[in-house]
């Protein structure tokens, strides 16, 4: 059974009883709440993901509820629970879906680390996975967005889950988070595109979250062999120019971006160097979408013939 088969009813029923639990592959996640919000974001963005029966193990116990006392009814607020846990202080309450995607995000950082949890989306292509990790504000899900767009498989807007025994790359094809001018570019770019309203005054500033496509999240059980690592960078205005970086900064770049690599040791040093070594390394810089699309499907292009 999926999302869109609950109905909006028995959505808002299994939610306020904490008995929805997703099937967000490779993880499991029950969520309780009775805010109406994080239902309709639900419906309108996770209608493609499983549910599993109530009483069915779940990685992660999360709740979305308005805090007690007089903030129930005056400047209404919404608390983020983990396990019983308040990490963050309360939100507006017309930030509770983004708070939802936030938090989740939050868990999975900070507890997964049977992967080494990379700041990076992650999509595929023709199964090699290219890796984009990037700070904030660097037009890392624009890119991530616009390449869904155009037929690359969304493995992850937000967090690249790297199997150090492995070495392949997971998928967790969740929802993309945009703010603020991409909002705009992503609906010129992608018309078709199913996004949230935005949410304005976060501390993101204008937020909204776009829809994984249908394909992307029926195959999130299957991961990719990472190929590339390119570190992008929005430039407004500016030409695409793509530019080979070196395996020693590479390394040295991705380790900053790692949630989680103090805590794997040496077996998240070699999971980093095994990544950096099998791929092929370099920064981009973009200032539209069109032109990074056809770099990107020409670099593919060019690494399949090879």
């Amino acid at each position: 059974m999926k999302v869109a088969d609950l109905g909006a009813a028995q959505l808002r029923s299994r939610l306020r009883r904490g008995e929805l639990i997703l099937d967000i592959r490779p993880f499991a996640a029950r969520v309780h709440s009775p805010i109406d919000s994080v239902a309709g974001g639900l419906a309108r963005l996770y209608g493609d993901f499983r549910v599993l029966p109530p009483g069915s193990f779940a990685d992660f116990h999360v709740a979305l509820a308005p805090p007690r006392g007089l903030r129930r009814w005056v400047r209404p607020q919404v608390m983020f629970s983990f396990d019983g846990f308040a990490p963050f202080k309360p939100l507006p309450r017309d930030q509770a879906f983004p708070m939802f995607e936030w938090g989740l995000n939050w868990c999975i950082a900070n507890h997964a680390h049977g992967f080494l949890v990379i700041h990076a989306a992650v999509v595929e292509r023709g199964g090699r996975a290219m890796v984009l990790p990037a700070p904030p504000g660097s037009g890392k899900s624009t890119l991530c967005a616009g390449l869904v767009s155009r037929g690359w498989r969304l493995l992850s807007d937000e967090l690249c889950l790297l199997d150090p025994r492995s070495g392949l790359v997971h998928a967790l094809a969740r929802p993309v988070n945009l703010k603020n001018q991409s909002i705009g570019v992503i609906r010129g770019f992608a018309p078709a595109a199913v996004m949230t309203e935005p949410v304005r005054d976060t501390v993101k500033g204008t937020v909204a979250h776009l829809k994984p496509p249908p394909g992307s999240v029926a195959r999130t059980g299957e991961p990719a062999v990472p190929a590339w690592i390119v570190f992008p960078r929005y430039v407004a205005g500016g030409a695409g120019v793509l530019e080979p970086v070196g395996k020693a900064p590479t390394l040295v770049k991705l380790a900053e971006q790692a949630f989680n690599y103090d805590v794997l040791g040496v077996r998240g040093f070699r999971a980093a160097a095994d990544l950096v070594e099998r791929c092929a390394c370099y920064e981009y810089a973009y200032g539209n979408l069109d032109d990074a699309v056809a770099a990107f499907a020409a670099l593919a292009d060019e690494d399949r013939a090879a």
